[in-house]
């Protein structure tokens, strides 16, 4: 199946010079969606993943099918104040300033097998973060999982050995 075919590309957005991946034909089509979804637990079926980590909003759409078709439990990662019950948080350096992820104290523990899953692999500090909390909690990351990866960015290398699978590469 070529997933490409399902997505737009967005000329000066956000801002003039990018151009912007546009997922949303994917998810309105119920082939496009459920290949991307088959196709990545494809890859993590020998995994044992326990539980699947995704960041609002995007990350939220892939990692709870993903966590369904594991057979996962799905974690959300927020920004901060968004969760109701205790937290624990991860700061990250962006280009301009910091930012931050939390996700509940009980999210993870020791044990926990997590596949951490967005929709894009771009310079990989957001992915990085979602891993360094996991490993904080006393999880391991089994791998990352991502529907597009801007192979320019060069993301992937701050992921470290972990596998990684990405369906679409833009070069």
């Amino acid at each position: 199946m070529n997933l490409e075919h399902y997505i737009r590309d967005i000329h000066d957005f956000p801002k003039e010079g990018i151009v912007f991946k546009d997922i949303t034909p994917l998810l309105a089509s119920p082939e496009g969606f459920r290949g991307a979804i088959d196709t990545i637990a494809a890859g993590y079926e020998d995994a044992e993943v326990s539980k699947v980590l995704g960041a609002e909003a995007r990350g939220f759409i892939f990692g709870g099918a993903l966590a369904y078709k594991l057979g996962a439990g799905f974690v959300p990662a927020r920004k901060p104040g968004k969760l109701p019950s205790a937290t624990t948080a991860h700061t990250y350096e962006l280009e301009y300033g910091t930012d931050s992820l939390e996700v509940h104290t009980d999210a993870f523990g020791p044990g926990d097998r997590v596949l951490i899953v967005d929709d894009v692999l771009a310079t990989g500090g957001t992915a990085a973060a979602k891993a360094a909390l996991v490993h904080e909690m006393g999880a391991t990351v089994v791998g990352f999982a991502f529907l597009i990866e801007l192979d320019f960015l060069g993301g992937r290398d701050k992921l470290g050995e972990s596998r990684i699978v990405s369906l679409i590469h833009v070069a």
